[in-house]
């Protein structure tokens, strides 16, 4: 079991990061350009690692906008589980190129990214945080 405390991360960068994540889902489900849902890919399995490349371009945002630090930061862990369900609905997409399923799966994730960029509801963090709830074995001793 470890004692170190999990990464904090300002809960705009995420936001940020679902709106030109919604934008990019948007084009991708208008054009049919699957190249660019790679690339989408791609920046969900870096946040899914924890080194999503909207991290930076939120402090340059937040340092070029003199915005203060954030009141409190947010756990690491219930983002990088949405980055990875994000990863899983654009690689089903991939698979999917030339049938409804494109469309079905690049929707549902641009319908996610929309509901966090808009309304900071992350369906992600829930689902980790329902995962956490519902699988945590409680012990007998």
């Amino acid at each position: 079991m470890s004692t170190t405390r999990p990464a904090g991360v300002d809960p705009r960068g995420p936001r940020l990061g679902a709106g030109v994540t919604t934008a990019v889902l948007a084009v991708v489900l208008v054009t049919g350009a699957w190249p660019l849902l790679a690339l989408q890919a791609g920046v969900f399995a870096l946040g899914a690692a924890g080194r999503s490349p909207y991290g930076p371009l939120w402090r340059a945002v937040r340092r070029a906008l003199g915005l203060a630090p954030p009141a409190a930061l947010e756990d690491a862990r219930p983002l990088r589980t949405a980055q990875a369900v994000g990863l899983v609905f654009a690689l089903v997409a991939l698979v999917g190129v030339g049938t409804p399923v494109f469309a079905v799966a690049v929707s549902a994730a641009l319908v996610a990214a929309f509901l966090n960029a808009a309304f900071g509801l992350c369906l992600g963090c829930e689902l980790h945080l329902f995962l956490l709830t519902h699988t945590h074995r409680r012990s007998t001793a």
